[in-house]
């Protein structure tokens, strides 16, 4: 689906009541703090050329203590508003405007690609 599509699809839903998926996986450490481990390469050519040269095979994002406690929520069965609940319960009013941060977040993460929406994925297929 491309980038038109996709937009059509979100424009027409509530962003509160779409239902995010991770894309790719993630290192926790003792803290509960989140590494987004993304690949350099995804071209086959690539990863069996360049990659045996290079030191590290992913590039890592480490998220904050909220991004992080947010990504631990993804699990393609939550909405954004009932994630947006779980963090007001775990951080109270240290985020206060939660569904605003929240969104704010997610967009960005699902520009990067780093996250889909199962609503997207559905429309897809």
């Amino acid at each position: 689906m491309n980038f038109f599509q996709r937009r059509a699809v979100l424009k027409n839903l509530n962003y509160l009541e779409v239902r995010p998926i991770r894309n790719y996986s993630e290192s926790i450490d003792e803290k509960e703090m989140v590494t987004v481990l993304i690949p350099k390469f995804k071209n086959r050519f690539a990863v069996r050329f360049f990659l045996p040269y290079m030191k590290y095979s992913f590039f890592k994002l480490k998220l904050d203590e909220f991004g992080s406690a947010a990504w631990l929520l993804i699990d393609g069965r939550r909405s954004v508003g009932e994630i947006a609940n779980e963090l007001v319960k775990k951080f109270g009013e240290r985020i206060h405007p939660s569904e605003e941060r929240l969104t704010r977040f997610f967009t960005g993460i699902y520009e990067q690609r780093l996250i889909t929406f199962l609503e997207i994925q559905q429309k897809g297929n």
